[in-house]
């Protein structure tokens, strides 16, 4: 059996400095917001925080149409958070084998059909179960305005190379 080294060093090291190290790696990139894409994320993320609080707000749950506009804004406003945050953190810098520009333009392509079918719903829908001038009618028309006017195909400007 090997003996024992008769000098051993040993180091170690605070928890503060290693935990420094992983604060300073996380520092938002503000001049993404200042960028074409990072504004166009940001107004996704307004208009469709904007949809699905108006579809919220009336009684959706009666009518499966609003359920297909619900579900399709919840979960593009959710995916579209983690974008931005992956971008405003540049944490797509440190997952580089993923091929980030393919990645938003499939999904920005996917999120364009899913909005078209969502608006369709919507449109389709608000005469049917609202009465012309009420408070539901002009929250689920805005919402059919809405749908349309987030375009996230735009963010494939800087998509392809």
């Amino acid at each position: 059996m090997a003996e024992f080294p008769s000098k051993v060093s040993t180091r170690t090291s605070s928890p503060a400095q290693g935990a420094g190290a992983s604060v300073s790696a996380l520092r938002p990139d503000l001049g993404f917001v200042r960028s074409r894409l990072g504004a166009l994320m940001l107004l996704q993320l307004v208009l469709g925080l904007l949809v699905w609080a108006l579809i919220a707000d009336t009684p959706y749950h009666l009518y499966p149409a609003y359920g297909w506009v619900m579900f399709v804004a919840v979960f593009l406003w959710l995916v579209t958070i983690v974008f931005f945050i992956l971008y405003l953190f540049q944490l797509h810098m440190k997952l580089y084998v993923v091929p980030w520009p393919l990645v938003l333009m499939i999904f920005n392509i996917s999120a364009t059909v899913l909005y078209v079918t969502a608006f369709i719903a919507c449109s389709a829908a608000v005469d049917l179960t609202s009465l012309r001038g009420t408070r539901p009618y002009n929250q689920r028309a805005a919402a059919s305005v809405l749908i349309t006017s987030r375009r996230p195909e735009l963010d494939c400007v800087r998509c392809l190379p």
